[in-house]
């Protein structure tokens, strides 16, 4: 880690705030003890599963066909004998590869599969007004709408548990400038479509009203991030699910994705200066993963050599409908910050102060 995150701050041993935050945290006893880990697990599943009695489906997986949504299919399914209902978003961007990850998956675990499939002209309009805005988020996009499908495909089958593959092991390292924190923020994506979109009205992208927004996931919604109750292992689940599912690797973390790929490899490091790699191996560095040597052979060279940059560029600005000329004063372009739009996150903010002021009074 460096300071490309203007918030990171280093002790006299050169160790920074993330790391030793991160390393305190796995050497915790709710990491270390096992014996509590397989305790919490098995209440998680037996839970689980006699909520579920009597109904199709007992639990909600989300699938990318990348490896920690891959490798909970496996666990969820095979090990552990859950019975879940696959949700995948269709964004437009899904590579080939990506593709045929899923299928694979499905078919050799017999899972079900439910995909939301987001209207491209408009889903195009509004990554177009994010590039022209220069907020540094385009994820924000895609995670909002996932967590929209997440919700509403559990409302639509009565499924109340989530089991998500977000883990430690491997994303203990993120620094909060390199993201905008308030995924559900429905008013900051609409702000920013309406001062730099192309004025077509949004008729099938959802959104959130402020009070979905204050109350999301709440009450109606388990979350349960199985990987962190198991012994994971970013490799020897690679191994797992290539043996068991026929699964093929597609390179760094989030690569399924042709448009995540562009956004972490060309426009978040030449426009903002972040180099996404360093924060998912320090994740695995603190987690005792890989060694910090490895970790800095993989990161000499940039993300992407000069002809897969290219390809990326013109296939993603094609898909786009825009021009390398266009692409060029964007990543030239001064960023912006999403506080610099409305936001339910500062109305938020905003309601809090305004309570605690009437306590003091």
């Amino acid at each position: 880690m460096d300071s490309s995150d203007i918030e990171i701050v280093f002790n006299d041993l050169g160790h920074c705030n993330h790391c030793t935050a991160s390393i305190a945290r796995w050497n915790s006893s709710e990491f270390q003890d096992q014996t509590s880990r397989m305790a919490q697990l098995n209440q998680w599943l037996d839970r689980i599963k006699t909520d579920g009695k009597g109904k199709e489906y007992d639990c909600i997986i989300g699938l990318s066909g990348g490896v920690d949504s891959s490798y909970v299919a496996y666990l969820v399914k095979k090990v552990y004998g859950l019975r879940p209902l696959a949700v995948h978003l269709d964004n437009g961007w899904n590579s080939e590869l990506a593709v045929r990850n899923i299928d694979k998956i499905l078919d050799r675990l017999e899972i079900d599969l439910v995909t939301d499939v987001l209207d491209w002209e408009e889903f195009s309009a509004l990554q177009r007004s994010f590039l022209k805005a220069s907020v540094l988020d385009m994820e924000l996009l895609t995670d909002h709408a996932i967590g929209v499908a997440l919700w509403k495909i559990s409302q639509r089958f009565q499924i109340p548990y989530f089991i998500s593959g977000f883990n430690f092991q491997s994303e203990n390292v993120m620094p909060p400038t390199w993201i905008y924190p308030f995924k559900m923020d429905s008013l900051n994506i609409r702000d920013i479509y309406k001062k730099f979109g192309e004025g077509k009205p949004l008729k099938s992208f959802e959104f959130l009203s402020f009070r979905e927004f204050l109350f999301f996931g709440k009450n109606k919604m388990t979350l349960f991030p199985i990987l962190n109750f198991v012994d994971y292992h970013k490799e020897s689940a690679i191994n797992v699910i290539t043996q068991e599912l026929g699964w093929r690797n597609y390179g760094n973390k989030h690569d399924e994705s042709v448009f995540t790929k562009f956004y972490q490899d060309i426009l978040l490091f030449e426009k903002f200066g972040i180099d996404k790699r360093k924060a998912h191996y320090s994740s695995l560095i603190c987690t005792g993963q890989i060694t910090r040597e490895e970790a800095f052979q993989k990161i000499q060279a940039p993300p992407l050599n000069a002809e897969a940059r290219q390809k990326s560029i013109q296939y993603v600005l094609k898909k786009l409908d825009m021009t390398e000329l266009e692409f060029d004063q964007i990543l030239k372009s001064a960023p912006r910050k999403h506080w610099d739009f409305s936001s339910y996150a500062k109305r938020k903010q905003q309601v809090g102060n305004f309570l605690r002021k009437l306590k003091l009074r």
